[in-house]
């Protein structure tokens, strides 16, 4: 299990989840949304940024509400394009 940032996060970009997160897992890229995206390989799940979103955008996978579980894909997948490194704004 992994966490995953959803839809409330367009848009907003609060960093509080980046500030507390031990292994800075939690990106920012140009494109192709305006969210933050935790890389599903790097997470320990921890749960230290579920707390302090202040959007309430970062869900446990297994308790991602069913209209927004295409986010699970959606944050794996920006990870597996080959430049996704040369991409990210943040961290």
């Amino acid at each position: 299990m992994t966490y995953v940032i959803a839809e409330p996060c367009i848009g907003v970009k609060d960093r509080a989840c980046v500030e507390v997160c031990p292994v800075d897992c939690i990106y920012e890229f140009s494109s192709p949304d305006d969210q933050l995206y935790i890389h599903p390989e790097e997470c320990i799940d921890c749960g230290a940024c579920e707390p302090v979103c202040p959007p309430t955008a970062i869900f446990a996978e297994a308790d991602l509400p069913e209209e927004w579980t295409s986010y699970t894909a959606k944050n794996a997948e920006i990870f597996e394009a080959t430049d996704w490194e040369e991409k990210k704004i943040y961290p």
